[in-house]
Order: structure tokens, then C-alpha cells, then sequence
């Protein structure tokens, strides 16, 4: 059973739909959902804060809505390496993430396939 989940969530458009797949898991199973957005400092742009804090609580809103008690995180760093540092560090059982939106790194890894290497626990990756 995964008693904690974690939903990294990016500004992409697909973002919602796969918290849609991770509320759904995290009702099945009773687990609490952490929702975790990662800012990185390089890539910040002025209005880009206002509109993560909106799909932030939309995404909180959809969540508490279904059920499904959440907490949100806001960090700072390299998505894979701070989403998984977060797995770790809270010691969730299971992270949900989607392939589509996320960027890719300098070596053109997708963010999902790095937190695949890296994570401490299983990733439920949505496509």
C-alpha cells in the first residue's frame, strides 16, 4: 500500500490530467499526496511565479475535492535531483509523474527519466 505519494507538477498543460491518474491512485489507496513544485532559478521569469502558485492551488483544490488529504511544497533546484531528495527526505512511498511538458536537462534527459535512475522509491510515470 503506498501510504504517501508524491506529485511533482510542472506548468505544462498535461500537468492537471496527470493529477487527475495520481488522485485517482491516491484514492484507492488511502494514501496522503504530497504535491511538490520545483522552481528553477535559472528559468524563473517574472510572472512565471503567478501562474505556479495558480495551478499550485487548482491542483490542491482538485485534490481536497476528491478526498484525498494533500500538502504542497514549493523548492528550488534541479527538478530530478530535488524530486528525489523530497521522496527521500519525507520518505514517500511511490512518486506519480508525467513524460509529457517535462524539460530536458543539459544532456537532453527527460526530468522523468533522470528521477527513474535516481529515486528512492518506485515512479509511476504517466504518459
Amino acid at each position: 500500500m503506498f501510504e504517501t505519494l508524491l506529485f511533482p507538477i510542472d506548468q505544462s498543460r498535461e500537468a492537471l490530467a496527470t493529477a487527475s491518474k495520481a488522485i485517482e491512485l491516491a484514492q484507492s489507496q488511502g494514501s496522503r499526496m504530497i504535491i511538490l513544485s520545483v522552481a528553477q532559478p535559472e528559468k524563473t521569469e517574472m510572472n512565471n511565479h503567478e501562474s505556479i502558485t495558480k495551478l499550485l492551488d487548482l491542483a490542491r483544490t482538485k485534490t481536497e475535492q476528491a478526498g484525498v488529504s494533500c500538502e504542497v511544497i514549493e523548492r528550488e533546484g534541479k527538478p530530478a535531483f530535488v524530486i528525489c531528495d523530497v521522496a527521500d527526505e519525507l520518505n514517500v512511498d511511490v512518486i506519480v509523474m508525467g513524460t509529457r511538458g517535462i524539460n530536458l536537462d543539459e544532456n537532453n534527459e527527460s526530468t522523468a527519466a533522470r528521477v527513474i535512475q535516481l529515486a528512492p522509491c518506485p515512479v509511476l510515470v504517466v504518459p
